[in-house]
């Protein structure tokens, strides 16, 4: 294949946008010329909407002659394109699936949320995540003191771990810079705080941050004031401070005794209320129960409307307990600590870890003060909850997380036969959404990813 045979087809391509350019160029100079200069002479009127509709048709030809020379270029096999109609055919319908899919509200945050959500999303586009916004550690703390803004962390997760986007946009704005003024700083954080800058508030900054990286479903801060967390320790003392908190709880070896939100009132999106009223299911967790969890559930009318909604109200309990905050709880003290705080009726079931971990991991686990959390059913059963157990242990580097893609089919599982088992067609729909995605996790395990 010679140069000079692929050469002509291209400066054909080239030399039709030069052509569609300055097509653009005579309607930008007759409109303006219109419009500034508000001509009243009926032939210098009539020249210049010459010019645009000659500005117009030279577009027009620039367009379908550029488009001719890049068919050329394909036949002839000098571009290559694959299109397979059956698989594009098969993913616009996957997708009209998830649009049908069921109204998912999930609520917490930290690394256990968006760690769910990774899994969740390929199940339904309908999920609305409300997320705390109560975080002054970090870089997140930083930005909040420095910009006055609220803290972008947690919220950035649950974007990225919703978006649809390449692997290298995600690594580039979870890069945290290692030296300099800027050191530990998240690029996610930098670019959610710029565009706050740019926005009206906050949620608009992370409607504008979600719309550029394409995310499937909505992410919102649970509330707009700047909401911080107070606790009052077993010793009586009172900490102020979502990092402080755990750390206080452990020097002064002091349980938490009470938490509490400063603003007391302060006052949920309406979008989170609206999102939580037309839910088929409320999802609480996973994440640390003091610091991700229960802030939410302070924002009373958060609290209020979980409660009155007629969606299944689920709790994805923690795996591992967390020093300062749940030391030797077992998954029933973490159910008594959510209706302490969110109400009787605040969860109907409960998802929990029945898998076991190492004796490696759980020697190191047990040196920093974190064992696995019991599940003591018996006791989850007088507490008026229906308990789904399985094993949801993934270790990655040497640390225990859940499982993304096997509690998303757990809780899809949950929701379809708990809430929309009447639907017949939403579970034919539900079938074979579940199909393609164990074959798409076969695919990928096959070929090492």
């Amino acid at each position: 294949m010679r140069f000079s045979d692929w050469l002509k087809p291209g400066i054909k391509v080239k030399r039709w946008v030069v052509f569609g350019v300055f097509g653009i160029l005579l309607i930008a100079f007759g409109f303006t010329e219109l419009v500034t200069k508000r001509l009243y002479d009926f032939y210098y009127k009539m020249f210049y909407i010459f010019l645009n509709l000659s500005g117009l048709f030279v577009i027009y030809i620039s367009v379908t002659e550029a488009m001719k020379s890049i068919i050329v270029l394909v036949n002839k096999g000098y571009i290559k394109v694959s299109l397979d109609s059956k698989k594009i055919e098969s993913m616009i319908y996957e997708k009209r699936l998830l649009v049908r899919g069921p109204k998912i509200v999930v609520i917490g945050g930290g690394t256990g949320l968006s760690t769910m959500l990774r899994g969740l999303k390929y199940y339904t586009s309908n999920i609305t995540a409300i997320v705390t916004v109560g975080d002054d550690g970090g870089g997140s703390g930083t930005l909040r003191e420095d910009l006055g803004i609220l803290p972008p962390g947690d919220i950035r997760n649950c974007i990225l771990a919703l978006a649809d986007t390449e692997p290298l946009m995600e690594d580039l704005l979870q890069y945290r810079f290692k030296d300099g003024t800027l050191k530990g700083q998240s690029f996610g954080n930098l670019f959610l705080a710029a565009m706050d800058g740019i926005s009206d508030n906050f949620e608009d900054a992370v409607q504008k941050m979600s719309s550029v990286l394409a995310v499937t479903g909505k992410v919102l801060p649970v509330t707009l004031d700047d909401m911080q967390l107070e606790a009052i320790l077993e010793n009586g003392n009172k900490v102020i401070g979502e990092s402080q908190i755990p750390v206080e709880a452990l020097n002064q070896k002091s349980k938490i005794k009470k938490l509490m939100i400063n603003p007391e009132n302060a006052e949920p999106l309406k979008d989170a209320l609206d999102a939580i009223k037309e839910a088929d299911a409320i999802v609480i967790g996973p994440g640390s129960l003091y610091t991700s969890i229960i802030p939410n559930l302070l924002v009373k009318k958060i609290s209020n409307s979980v409660r009155k909604s007629d969606a299944i109200k689920i709790y994805v309990s923690n795996i591992m307990t967390q020093p300062g905050e749940t030391d030797n709880f077992d998954v029933s003290d973490h159910v008594k600590i959510i209706k302490k705080y969110g109400g009787k009726e605040i969860v109907d079931y409960v998802i929990a870890n029945s898998g076991e971990i190492s004796e490696e991991i759980k020697s190191r686990y047990l040196e920093e003060g974190s064992t696995l959390a019991k599940l003591d059913i018996d006791k989850l059963k007088d507490l008026s909850v229906e308990v789904i157990c399985d094993d949801l242990i993934k270790i990655k580097n040497g640390t225990v997380k859940h499982n993304a893609d096997k509690l998303a089919e757990i809780l899809a599982d949950t929701i379809m036969e708990k809430k929309l088992l009447y639907d017949r067609k939403k579970i034919i729909e539900y079938m074979y959404l579940s199909q393609r995605i164990k074959d798409r996790e076969k695919i990928n395990k096959d070929i090492g990813l």
